[in-house]
Order: C-alpha cells, then sequence, then structure tokens
C-alpha cells in the first residue's frame, strides 16, 4: 500500500502538468519513496489527459483517469479518494498555487497526532474578482449553512486513511469537499502556507459558478433558508396584524373610513410573492430529495491508466 496518495482534480490544465509533476516528486521523495499521484481528468477539452498518459508510462507511481464527461471538481476529488491506496491522502489543485513543498509539512504536522492537517493560504496570489467571489462564498456559506469554515482555507489538506474511508461512504450527489471533510469531525490542524501564483491559464470559477456552488452546498448542508423562510412569514404576518389593529382604532376613534386599494392591491402582490418565493424554496429541497432517490453513480469513468478502461 503506498503511504501517501495525492489527489489532483485537473481541468484545462495542459500547461501546469509537467511542472507539477517534477515539483511532486521531490517533495513526496522527502517524506517517502512509497508514494502515487492519481490525475483525475475532468473531460476539460485540452491535452492534459495525453500529457497524463504520457506521465503515467513515463512513471508508474502516477495514475490518471478521465471522466466521460464534465462532473466539476469535488466529484473529481471524489473519484481520488475512492482509487486511492494510501494509508495518507493529500488533494491539492492541480494550477500550483497549491504549493507542493508543503506536503512534507502537512505530513510532519498530521504525525503529532491529527487526522486532517489543512494548509491556510497566506499572501493570496487570487485576482481582486475570484479573492471577492471566493471571500462572499464563504461569509454566505457560513451564515446559512451554520458552519464556522475558515475562507482561507481551500482543497488543499492531508486526510488519514480513516477520513478518506468516512468521506468516501458520503455518497450524496451535492459535493462539498471541505463542508464534507469538516462534518466528520475527526481532530484538525492548520498550517501556514504561502500562496503561490498560478503557473499558467486562468481559473474556471466564475463568481456565477461559485454563488452556484454556495446554493449548492448550503442546500445539502442545512435547512436554514427554510428556517428563514418560516421566520419571516410569521414576522411579516405579526406587521400585518398589528397595522390591521393600528387602522381599526384609528377608523373608530376618527370616524373615517378604511381607503387605499392601492396600498391593498400593494400588499396583496407583495404577499403573494412572499408565498411563491417559499414555495420555490421547498421546491429546490424537494428537487433535490428527487435527484437523491435517483440513485445514479456520482460520476463516469470514461479512461483509466491503469488499465481498467469504463
Amino acid at each position: 500500500m503506498p503511504l501517501i496518495s495525492v489527489i489532483i482534480p485537473v481541468y484545462k490544465a495542459e500547461d501546469c502538468l509537467h511542472e507539477l509533476y517534477r515539483r511532486l516528486v521531490p517533495a513526496l521523495e522527502g517524506v517517502s519513496k512509497d508514494f502515487e499521484i492519481v490525475m483525475v481528468e475532468d473531460c476539460g477539452g485540452d491535452r492534459s489527459w495525453d500529457i497524463i498518459g504520457e506521465l503515467a508510462k513515463a512513471d508508474t507511481r502516477v495514475r490518471g483517469i478521465q471522466f466521460s464527461r464534465n462532473f466539476g471538481q469535488h466529484y473529481g476529488i471524489t473519484a481520488g479518494l475512492d482509487y486511492c491506496t494510501g494509508d495518507w491522502a493529500v488533494v491539492m489543485d492541480c494550477d500550483l498555487q497549491d504549493a507542493p513543498e508543503a506536503i512534507p509539512e502537512l505530513y510532519a504536522k498530521a504525525q503529532e497526532g491529527f487526522d486532517v492537517v489543512l494548509a491556510r493560504r497566506i499572501m493570496r496570489k487570487d485576482g481582486l474578482r475570484k479573492t471577492l467571489g471566493s471571500r462572499l462564498f464563504y461569509k454566505l456559506f457560513a451564515y446559512l449553512a451554520d458552519m464556522d469554515y475558515d475562507p482561507e482555507v481551500g482543497n488543499f489538506r492531508i486526510i488519514s486513511r480513516k477520513v478518506i474511508d468516512g468521506c468516501c461512504s458520503m455518497r450524496e450527489n451535492l459535493r462539498f469537499f471541505g463542508g464534507m471533510i469538516d462534518w466528520l469531525g475527526f481532530p484538525t490542524a492548520k498550517i501556514d502556507s504561502e500562496h503561490g501564483e498560478r503557473f499558467a491559464g486562468e481559473t474556471s470559477y466564475t463568481f456565477a459558478s461559485l454563488l452556484k456552488l454556495a446554493s449548492n452546498t448550503i442546500i445539502a448542508y442545512s435547512d436554514k433558508p427554510l428556517r428563514l423562510s418560516v421566520q419571516f412569514g410569521f414576522a411579516l404576518a405579526g406587521l400585518a396584524f398589528v397595522a390591521g389593529i393600528g387602522l381599526l382604532i384609528y377608523a373608530s376613534i376618527y370616524h373615517v373610513p378604511i381607503m387605499g386599494w392601492s396600498s391593498l392591491i400593494v400588499s396583496l402582490y407583495f404577499i403573494g410573492g412572499v408565498i411563491i418565493a417559499n414555495l420555490g424554496i421547498i421546491g429546490i429541497y424537494l428537487g433535490k430529495t428527487f435527484d437523491e432517490s435517483k440513485k445514479r453513480p456520482l460520476y463516469v469513468v470514461m479512461h483509466d491508466t491503469a488499465g481498467t478502461d469504463a
């Protein structure tokens, strides 16, 4: 059994992979000669899969897995965890913003008795758009999912075999790797790791994709949106009741007719909109429940350099 498995989801990274491999090998050999590198190619449409194949032929410690279509980064991590055989697994991105040279420090910290060691990014080198989008995502996620999640922590971490097995046992369709590891609750530590420049290409995460990930993750990990909508509904009903009592008292004291068809129509439209919004929230949860009930596979593998192509 390899001591350390390195799991790398790959998407449109043809210009990064050779440099990634060149830096990974000496970093891992500084810990152990017994390791494997699992690269999961998510059908980015470039030459990434060809390069992974070349690396796998040149070094049997490299294993490539290619999806049948684009499933997403967190499904790539899931596949890597499913296929890896190490006592420990390092999960990192492919763009070299996660420094391979930090792996020995992650492993050393884990030997102090931690099942999870996170790399906390210092001096982040992301662009302004990604940085702001990421911070908004984590603030929204922390509030609505009721989870205390550090926005400076990404996917880069080392986890023990117990954590790997626990994560692999969670087969829900809505995947968020960091939230799943946090939910498992194993002893966790952090180290500071300098955040590198992206070696090549541009990030595939846009503000819209971050919001989509946030909404899916919140629905998967929390019912707080439902509770907030109920609280808002009761608050609105309470205000309407107080306002109605106030109008009746005013009309009784001053003997004036209650007028205001415009305000009545606006109120009806407002309440109707709230009801529709609440029904929409409930519908989203029901839809996700329906998706989970299908029990479809989380991903489909088309090619595997180990010789077990689908």
